[in-house]
């Protein structure tokens, strides 16, 4: 198992600046941006001196980039540095999330649309990046109220119009309102893998009938050799918060259940939690207390 963490790292500069609509000028657009490589280029050197090979990119590295009434020719003019944090970043796996507010199955053309050029400028971060197919951008379905059976068939025929650049990245996570058994029949509708997402399906478990094991595994089964290895996120639940808020730091106990359940699967695994690589850090020791340094690499 390898793990990572996601967008920010505690201890150095955020590389999510962003700019008010207001006041994204070109040359402030590219001050921020220059600024968010920088930042970008320290975690990726802080991931190497420690080890970590998984991280998720922000969405914001590229302010506003797919914002309707901004022009900003960010991908000519930073192509040479883009590519230059890509070879640094390899062979670390690297990832997207865009935000909730990207909903490919709503039934607002404006909204899809916005969708469809927020996925877009995700492929290109990560092609500039020089990454390859295994860098995914991983979405939720969305909504989960009202007619599921038409939000299904919007989602899966719109995700199918994406450009290939998009579909060849695109990957579904499951949730609290789209369970694994759901997420698992669009994703093969349109062809594209699962993440295993372990605290949602604590939250809304489908299949009962499986272990935790056997859900993963089934997961697992939908990411094909060019997709690399199958991506996991592992969180836990904030005392005191709305159910699915992800809690401040790693719960141990609970991680190590997990990885004992799912020994053996080769799995890249995100930490979603507020105090991001001091997690991970706490994780692998723990870890590496629990079974022989040897045996923690292969699985």
């Amino acid at each position: 198992m390898r793990l990572g963490y996601a967008c920010v790292n505690t201890e150095l500069p955020t590389p999510a600046r962003t700019v008010r609509l207001a006041h994204a000028t070109p040359q402030r657009l590219a001050e921020v941006l220059a600024a968010n490589l920088d930042a970008l280029t320290r975690i990726v050197e802080w991931n190497h001196e420690h080890g970590i090979e998984v991280f998720r990119l922000s969405s914001n590295i590229v302010p506003l980039a797919s914002h309707a009434d901004v022009r900003f020719a960010w991908r000519d003019r930073f192509a040479e540095r883009l590519a230059e944090i890509g070879k640094l970043a390899s062979p670390m796996r690297l990832s997207t999330h865009p935000g909730p507010y990207t909903v490919l199955a709503s039934s607002s053309p404006r909204v899809v649309a916005a969708a469809r050029a927020e996925l877009r400028y995700h492929a290109d971060l990560l092609q500039c990046l020089g990454t390859g197919a295994s860098s995914k951008i991983v979405i939720h379905l969305g909504g989960g109220g009202g007619d599921r059976a038409a939000w299904k068939t919007r989602l899966i025929r719109n995700a199918r119009r994406l450009p290939d650049a998009v579909i060849a990245r695109l990957a579904f996570e499951h949730d609290e309102r789209w369970p694994l058994d759901e997420v698992l029949d669009v994703a093969d509708a349109v062809g594209v893998p699962v993440v295993f997402d372990a605290f949602h399906h604590r939250i809304r478990s489908s299949l009962p009938s499986l272990t935790t094991r056997q859900a993963l595994e089934l997961a697992a089964g939908t990411w094909n050799p060019q997709d690399g290895r199958p991506e996991v996120h592992f969180s836990t639940q904030a005392p005191g918060r709305r159910p699915g808020a992800h809690a401040d730091s790693l719960d141990i106990e609970t991680f190590l259940e997990f990885t004992t359940a799912v020994r053996g699967i080769g799995i890249d695994c995100t930490l979603e939690v507020k105090d991001k690589e001091q997690s991970v850090l706490r994780a692998r020791e723990a870890l590496q207390r629990q079974r022989p340094p040897d045996s923690t690499s292969s699985s």
